[in-house]
C-alpha cells in the first residue's frame, strides 16, 4: 500500500470502530446526532468536498454528488447509522479499487524498468555517467555486469549473456559477442561489453516501447467508449428519476386523499441514488482492459491500445508472411546444380552481383562465399523487384535471380527438382546454372498453427514470394490451408484486400509479418501483428500489436490474452448492469433498503474490480 491508501485504511478502521461504538450509546436526538457526524466527517470529508467542487464546476452529476446527497438525506431521515454506514462501505470500495488499480500498474512498471538511468561512457581511464539522451550516434559506451543496456548498439569489445526477459517475457539469457547487434533494455548478466551506438536514446528500441505502453490507454476500445456515454447519460437521468420518486408518488397520493409519506417515497429515492451509482461499471471496464495490456506486456505482447485487444479477440482468419515469420529467415546454400563453371566462381559471381542487396538470400550468397565483398568490382547494379539483380561483375554482365528473370531476358534455364529458393544465374548472356538456398522452420511454428485452430481460428493462410514448390511444402509441413506463392510486396496487399472482402464483417483477419517488410500489409490488414520485431522499427511503427521474440506460439498467446480480456469484460458489464436494474425496481418498489443498496454499489464494484484483476494472469493460457 502506497501513503495515501494507508492513510484512507487508517481512517475507515476509526469510523468503523466509532460507528459500533455510538450504536451501542443509550442516547437519543441531538446528541446521537452529533455523535454519529464525527465518524461521518471522519469517513466523508474528501467526498463531500469532492461533490461541492463538481457544483461550483457545473459538473454535478458523478459518484461523489450520489453518495454526498443519499448520505446526507439518510441522516437528515434519522437514519444515522445507515448513512455514516453507506459512506463507509463506499470508501471500502474505493479503497479495494485503488489498490487494484495500483497492483495492474505495477505490472506495467516492471515494464517500465527497461528504462536505463545512465550510459557509462571512458573518459581518461574512468567511467563517467551520463544522460541516455545525450549520447550521440557512434559514440563508445561501456555496460557493465547487471547493468541495463541504454541506448541500441553494436558490441565492438567483449561478449556476455544478455536477459531479455523485460522485453520478450522469455527467460532465456542470450549470448552476445562482438559484432553482434543489442538493444536498449536488456540486462547485462556476466561479461563487460563495449557498445558503439547506432541510434540516438529517442530513436532506440526502449524509447519506442515505452512510448507505446505509455500511450495505449489513450487508444479506447468499442467497450470502453460505451461506457463512458452511459455513465454520461446515465447518471444525470437517475437523479432526476430518484427526485421524480421523491416527489411525484406522494403528490399522487395527497391527490388521491391519502398520507402522502413524504419520508418513506425520499428514502426509497436516496436507496434508489445509492443503487444507481455506476462505480462499478466505470471502474472495471477500464481496469480489465489495462490490466490485460499490462498481462500482455509481462508475456512480450505489446498491444498499442484496447481497441487492438478487442479486435484481436474477434479475429477468425489468421494470415502469415512466410520468410522470417514461419521461417528463421536463416537461408543457406545447399547445392549448385548444372553449373557450367567452378562452384566457387559461380558463387563469387553470385555474391558480388547481390553485394548491394540486404535481403536473406543476398546474405547467405555472401556468406557461402566466405570472403570479403570489394565492391570496386562491381558496377551497372540494378535490381529488378520480385525478379533479381542485373550488374557487372569485373567487366561482365551477371544475372541472378528466379525464372521470371531468366524469361525477362530470353535465357533458357534448367529446372529445380529440390524444394528451397532457387538463384538461377546468366554469365555474359548464358545460363551457367543455378544455386539452391533453403530456409528452416521455425521449431514451434507446426504447433503455432495448431494452437491457432484450438483457439477457433476458421482460417490460416501464408502468402510469399517465394516460389511455389517450396510454399506448398512449407505450409503442408505446418498444416496451414491455404497458400499463394511467388508474390510481389504490392501482390500481398492485394491478396489481403481479397481475403478481407471474402469474411463476414464481424470476423477480424489479422497478418503477421516480421515487420521489415510488410509494413503496407500490416497495415492494411484488420490487425497487424509484427513478429520477432526486436529492434525493428518498422515493425514498432507499423502494427498494432508487437511480438518482442520470434516464437510463433506467441499469436495464439496474444489471441488468448484478448479473448480472456473481452469475455472478463462482458461478464462485468452484464453482471453489474444486471444486479443494478434488479436492485433499482426493488428500491423503487420500497424492498431494497439501504443495506442493499450498498452491496449493489460496494458490494458488485468489488466483485467487478475482483473480476478484472483476473485479466493480469495469462501466464499459463
Amino acid at each position: 500500500m502506497n501513503k495515501k491508501q494507508k492513510k484512507m485504511l487508517t481512517r475507515i478502521i476509526i469510523a468503523a470502530v466509532l460507528i459500533v461504538v455510538f450504536s451501542l450509546l443509550p442516547v437519543e436526538g441531538y446528541l446521537r446526532f452529533g455523535l454519529f457526524m464525527i465518524p461521518y466527517v471522519v469517513i466523508g470529508y474528501d467526498i463531500l468536498q469532492k461533490a461541492f467542487k463538481g457544483i461550483l464546476n457545473k459538473q454535478v452529476f458523478d459518484e461523489n454528488f450520489l453518495m454526498a446527497v443519499a448520505t446526507v438525506g439518510a441522516i437528515l431521515l434519522g437514519d444515522y447509522s445507515e448513512g455514516v454506514a453507506v459512506m463507509l462501505f463506499y470508501q471500502i470500495g474505493e479503497l479495494f479499487q485503488s489498490y487494484a488499480v495500483g497492483k495492474s500498474r505495477r505490472n506495467i512498471s516492471e515494464l517500465m524498468d527497461i528504462r536505463p538511468d545512465y550510459a557509462n561512457i571512458e573518459k581518461d581511464g574512468t567511467l563517467e555517467q551520463v544522460d541516455p539522451d545525450e549520447v550521440e550516434i557512434g559514440t563508445i559506451i561501456v555496460v557493465q555486469p547487471g547493468e541495463k543496456v541504454p541506448i541500441d548498439g553494436v558490441i565492438t569489445e567483449g561478449t556476455s549473456t544478455l536477459n531479455t526477459s523485460a522485453l520478450t517475457g522469455e527467460s532465456l539469457p542470450r549470448d552476445a559477442k562482438v559484432g553482434d547487434e543489442v538493444i536498449s533494455g536488456c540486462i547485462n548478466m556476466t561479461g563487460l561489453l563495449k557498445i558503439r551506438t547506432t541510434k540516438e536514446f529517442g530513436e532506440s528500441t526502449v524509447s519506442k516501447i515505452l512510448e507505446l505502453v505509455e500511450n495505449s490507454s489513450s487508444r479506447k476500445s468499442k467497450s470502453e467508449n460505451f461506457i463512458s456515454k452511459f455513465a454520461k447519460y446515465y447518471t444525470p437521468a437517475v437523479c432526476y428519476g430518484a427526485l421524480a420518486l421523491a416527489i411525484i408518488p406522494p403528490i399522487v397520493l395527497l391527490i388521491m386523499g391519502r398520507p402522502a409519506m413524504w419520508g418513506d417515497w425520499i428514502y426509497r429515492a436516496l436507496t434508489f441514488l445509492v443503487i444507481s451509482c455506476p462505480c462499478a461499471l466505470v471502474i472495471s471496464i477500464p481496469l480489465s482492459f489495462f490490466a490485460g495490456i499490462g498481462g500482455a506486456s509481462n508475456q512480450g505482447v505489446l498491444v498499442k491500445g484496447s481497441n487492438y485487444l478487442e479486435t484481436l479477440a474477434q479475429t477468425k482468419y489468421v494470415v502469415f508472411d512466410k520468410t522470417g515469420t514461419m521461417t528463421q529467415g536463416v537461408f543457406e546454400v545447399s547445392g549448385i546444380h548444372h553449373s557450367e563453371m567452378p562452384d566457387e566462381k559461380l558463387l563469387e559471381y553470385a555474391a558480388l552481383a547481390e553485394c548491394s542487396s540486404s535481403h536473406p538470400i543476398s546474405k547467405s550468397l555472401q556468406k557461402a562465399y566466405g570472403k570479403p565483398i570489394d565492391r570496386n568490382r562491381v558496377t551497372d547494379i540494378e535490381e529488378i523487384s520480385g525478379n533479381g539483380v542485373i550488374a557487372k561483375v569485373d567487366g561482365v554482365s551477371v544475372a541472378a535471380g528466379n525464372i521470371k528473370l531468366m524469361d525477362r531476358l530470353g535465357i533458357a534455364y534448367q529446372d529445380c527438382h529440390h524444394v528451397g529458393t532457387v538463384v538461377h544465374m546468366a554469365v555474359d548472356g548464358k545460363y551457367t546454372g543455378h544455386i539452391l538456398i533453403s530456409d528452416i522452420i521455425k521449431p514451434h511454428a507446426k504447433e503455432a498453427i495448431a494452437e491457432l485452430k484450438k483457439a477457433g481460428i476458421s482460417k490460416t493462410v501464408m502468402l510469399t514470394g517465394d516460389s511455389k514448390r517450396v510454399a506448398d511444402q512449407v505450409a503442408k509441413e505446418l498444416g496451414i490451408q491455404e497458400v499463394y506463392s511467388e508474390l510481389l510486396p504490392a501482390d500481398k496487399v492485394s491478396k489481403v484486400e481479397e481475403l478481407l472482402h471474402q469474411k463476414s464483417e464481424k470476423d477480424k483477419l489479422a497478418f503477421v509479418g516480421d515487420g521489415i517488410n510488410d509494413a503496407p500489409v500490416l497495415s492494411r490488414a484488420d490487425i497487424g501483428i509484427a513478429m520477432g520485431a526486436l529492434g525493428s522499427d518498422a515493425a514498432i511503427e507499423a502494427a498494432d500489436i508487437v511480438l518482442m521474440d520470434d516464437d510463433p506460439l506467441k499469436i495464439s498467446k496474444a489471441i488468448k490474452i484478448a479473448r480472456k480480456c473481452i469475455r472478463i469484460v462482458y461478464e462485468n458489464i452484464y453482471f453489474a448492469i444486471g444486479i443494478k436494474i434488479l436492485c433499482l425496481i426493488l428500491g423503487a418498489l420500497g424492498i431494497a433498503n439501504m443495506w442493499m443498496a450498498i452491496f449493489a454499489d460496494v458490494g458488485v464494484m468489488i466483485i467487478a474490480v475482483l473480476n478484472a484483476i483476473r485479466t493480469l494472469f495469462v501466464k499459463n493460457l
